[in-house]
């Protein structure tokens, strides 16, 4: 394990998946309220973002397909699974907050919550799951191959995983940055498609999203991009034209306007 900050930034390594047991702790610690207390605890003005990009990048390549079991792995309220739930028998929010664990049902479909262990390991029986999201959540965690691992052991063999992360460094994580919790940083592309393929994944589909001046613009004028479907195709096409404008630690203005996050959609082996 090294600490060099920039062997990190540079993309050779990935911050965090390497620590020992008792950093993985204190991390834990750090970030289990993070995304609460960045605001998302008042119920009454949280909004989920992303609906029309979730879409577009992941739900409709699903097919029509229902599924028996769902996990949405940091989902907060649940509200990511909106758009699936009347084909989703019974949704498992995995959540180490408390302050989301108040919804018995994803519109008709039952809901609840489980807390995740500090070291990762998922609390469930093998093949549990047929469907698994995880969005933007595995960049708060240190040890990310080990947690997509769980994620592949928990999956059914016809199963589906739907990935969005964070590409980038989103700065140096070593000194507070606004909006941000204290440990959170992003995945380098190379390095995550290579931790997804070690996992026993398949990659059915990767696509780059988030172009950052629309949310910069848009945030402004209270617009939400990503669930308005002109800006979010808008944003598709900047970020292909831009696809291999993916530095990790983005410090040149051209470097930032490259895409920001990657969405995959995942299968359980060859299938």
């Amino acid at each position: 394990m090294s600490d060099d900050i920039s062997l990190y930034l540079s993309g050779m390594k990935l911050y965090g998946n390497d620590f020992p047991i008792d950093r993985i702790a204190a991390w834990f610690d750090d970030e289990k309220e993070g995304y609460a207390d960045l605001g998302a605890r008042d119920r009454a003005s949280y909004r989920y973002l992303y609906r029309t990009l979730d879409w577009l990048h992941g739900y409709r390549h699903l097919g029509s397909r229902s599924f028996r079991q769902a996990l949405g792995i940091g989902a907060a309220y649940g509200e990511e699974f909106i758009p699936l739930a009347d084909r989703i028998q019974e949704i498992t929010i995995l959540d180490p907050s408390d302050a989301f664990a108040v919804n018995t049902r994803i519109k008709r479909t039952p809901c609840r919550y489980e807390k995740p262990t500090m070291e990762g390991c998922l609390p469930f029986e093998d093949q549990r799951f047929d469907l698994i999201t995880s969005f933007s959540v595995l960049h708060h965690i240190p040890n990310v191959s080990y947690v997509l691992r769980e994620c592949f052991r928990c999956l059914a063999r016809d199963g589906r995983m739907l990935i969005r992360e964070p590409i980038i460094s989103m700065g140096d994580w070593t000194k507070p940055r606004r909006g941000l919790t204290k440990n959170e940083r992003g995945i380098p592309l190379n390095i995550f498609e290579e931790i997804i393929g070690d996992a026993g994944f398949t990659i059915k589909r990767r696509s780059l999203c988030i172009f950052p001046a629309i949310p910069k613009l848009t945030d402004k004028l209270g617009i939400a991009a990503y669930n308005t479907l002109g800006l979010t195709l808008l944003d598709a096409v900047l970020c292909l034209a831009l696809r291999r404008n993916t530095k990790y630690h983005r410090t040149t203005i051209w470097q930032k306007l490259g895409p920001a996050n990657v969405y995959f959609v995942l299968a359980k082996g060859k299938t």
